[in-house]
């Protein structure tokens, strides 16, 4: 098998990365492309449960959100320990968009963190679904003493992910979920239920009954993003909310404002939903180049929608999804390689950023796509390695 790897020294850790593999792509039998079904993505329970979480109080260290768990449940990972050094790999989904890689940043440096990982292997799966599945049958095969995984779409990488289990390595899986509960440890925060009700919530109190409200979505198929617009429809439902339309943008945002502007020749348009906040200063343009108010909005903890928000007083909140938690997944596989017990579920707190907190989260002097939210400011480089 070859490897084809970059090496790259960091503080003393050699990282793998951009590896390639004569591995051939391959599709687990009976998959598809991702289903869009509402009734595949919606669990009353979970929804539920996750509403009820963002009242919860985290445990562990106050000033490292990133090592807290709300109502975890530990796992036993006896079985695992082993002296070191480690080799830690990761099957990355993508780093196709600002909040991924922010979050990569961190987790490169967070690897550095710890001298037990003598190497860390990475590899891209550039947005492609057979490109993960070909990469994860390549690290399980090469040594690796842990896998992260953060899997591109939910039910096409499930079985690579077993596959993976089934070799006996431990399989950390943070971000996007897989329908399985063999990996060791599943970190996320709280959850896309809890991002897109908050949102939905706020809007609905500003554009009250018979507002509207425009939904802009990246993509289907993808549970965590299924899961923000599933709460967002049923909390717009039952507060009476118009939703004029549903929209894919890709996570581009010159496609977002054209769609924006599109709507807005119809007619007015109270709110704007997001499942990613990406494009929200596009979407704002598109107001402005019409010659209209800017609507109440929902965005996330990116530098240039906190600037433009504290700047022109916008109405508006962010839900986050915070990049804090690519620190987690690396803190996690040096706890299981020592044997030590690490949540089940590790469910990382969720904040909201509302007008209250905003000076709390937003810093200047950050390039525009950084995401406020990243838990690094503490870290090595900081900010150079973030700008």
């Amino acid at each position: 098998m070859k490897l084809g790897c970059t090496a790259i020294s960091v503080a003393g850790l050699l990282i793998l990365t951009g590896c390639s593999s004569d591995l051939p792509a391959s599709t687990p039998p009976g998959s598809s492309a991702p289903a869009t079904a509402k009734s595949e993505f919606f669990d009353q329970a979970e929804y539920d449960r996750q509403l009820a979480l963002r009242d919860e109080k985290p445990q562990g260290p106050a000033d490292k959100p990133w090592e807290q768990a709300l109502k975890p449940t530990m796992a036993d990972t006896k079985k695992f320990a082993k002296p070191g050094p480690y080799e830690v790999c990761f099957s990355n989904a993508s780093v196709d968009n600002p909040w991924r890689q922010v979050g990569w940043k961190t987790m490169q440096v967070e690897a550095t963190l710890h001298p037990e990982i003598t190497k860390f292997t990475v590899l891209d799966a550039e947005a492609k679904d057979d490109k993960q599945i070909s990469d994860i049958q390549q690290l399980t095969s090469s040594g690796c003493n842990a896998l992260i995984v953060s899997p591109n779409t939910t039910a096409t990488l499930t079985p690579a992910v077993e596959a993976a289990c089934a070799k006996g390595i431990p399989v950390i899986v943070f971000d996007r979920g897989v329908n399985t509960k063999c990996p060791v440890t599943f970190i996320h925060p709280i959850g896309g239920y809890a991002f897109g009700a908050t949102a939905a919530e706020f809007l609905s109190g500003k554009v009250g009954q018979g507002g509207k409200v425009l939904a802009l979505r990246v993509l289907p198929g993808v549970d965590v993003l299924e899961h923000r617009w599933a709460a967002a429809e049923r909390i717009f439902k039952n507060k009476g909310v118009q939703v004029v339309g549903t929209e894919f943008t890709g996570n581009d945002g010159a496609k977002a404002k054209s769609i924006v502007s599109d709507y807005l020749q119809r007619g007015d348009i109270n709110g704007i939903w997001m499942d990613d906040g990406t494009a929200a200063v596009p979407v704002l343009e598109a107001f402005e180049d019409a010659g209209k108010k800017a609507p109440a909005i929902s965005g996330e903890d990116q530098q240039q929608f906190l600037d433009k928000w504290k700047k022109e007083s916008l109405t508006a909140q962010a839900p986050t999804y915070p990049t804090y938690q690519w620190r987690t997944p690396v803190i996690a596989a040096v706890k299981i390689l020592k044997g030590e017990q690490v949540p089940q579920e590790w469910i990382l707190p969720q904040p909201v950023i509302n007008d209250a907190s905003l000076d709390t989260y937003r810093t200047q002097g950050m390039p525009p796509l950084h995401y406020a939210l990243c838990g690094c400011q503490q870290m090595p480089g900081y900010p150079d390695k973030w700008k």
